[in-house]
């Protein structure tokens, strides 16, 4: 089953977690609500592809979207789009809402917006990742905003963690970049 697969990614990787179980939601207020968190702190785990076989996750806040402009000069590609719930479902092993990179079939890179990571996203440490290519393991010592609780897809609907989201991208060994903007 897919939500022990994933509970047991988390375990394997060390991280301290909280799981959150809650009825259908309609909406990301709803969500934060059932999950007693911000919305902006919810994390959305999105399936980009950049090309045949090649796919990474992206980590984005509740509130905001991905930027592709930013995200395509990030990767140096110019190029990107997301597959259909089918192609999302095979090459993660989740159903799309339900992905996140603990337990996916395949471990594909992962890119966390500096928000996921650094509660002000103006911080030092935020700017000093914003189009750079380090992992936040590289950042955690500068000073600048602490890092927020988030709530991350737990492989099932309605099944959440709730992790620290700088130990998040650091566990993922994820590329910190500015890559959203405002919904």
């Amino acid at each position: 089953m897919s939500e022990e697969r994933a509970r047991a990614a988390l375990e394997a990787s060390g991280i301290d977690f909280t799981i959150t179980r809650h009825g259908p939601v309609g909406s990301l207020e709803e969500a934060a609500a059932a999950r007693g968190i911000d919305p902006a702190n919810i994390v959305k785990t999105l399936v980009v592809r950049r090309g045949d076989d090649d796919y990474l996750f992206v980590l984005v806040p509740g509130d905001r979207t991905i930027s592709w402009p930013k995200l395509r000069a990030l990767l140096g590609v110019s190029r990107l789009s997301m597959p259909d719930k089918d192609v999302a479902r095979e090459v993660t092993g989740y159903e799309r809402g339900t992905i996140t990179p603990f337990g996916s079939t395949t471990a594909w890179p992962v890119v966390a917006d500096t928000r996921v990571v650094f509660r002000e996203a103006g911080s030092t440490a935020a700017e000093s990742a914003v189009g750079q290519d380090e992992t936040v393991a590289d950042l955690l010592g500068e000073p600048g905003g602490a890092a927020p609780l988030v709530s991350i897809g737990g492989g099932a609907f309605g099944v959440a963690a709730t992790v620290d989201g700088a130990r998040l991208a650091a566990v993922l060994g994820a590329q910190v970049a500015d890559v959203t903007e405002p919904v």
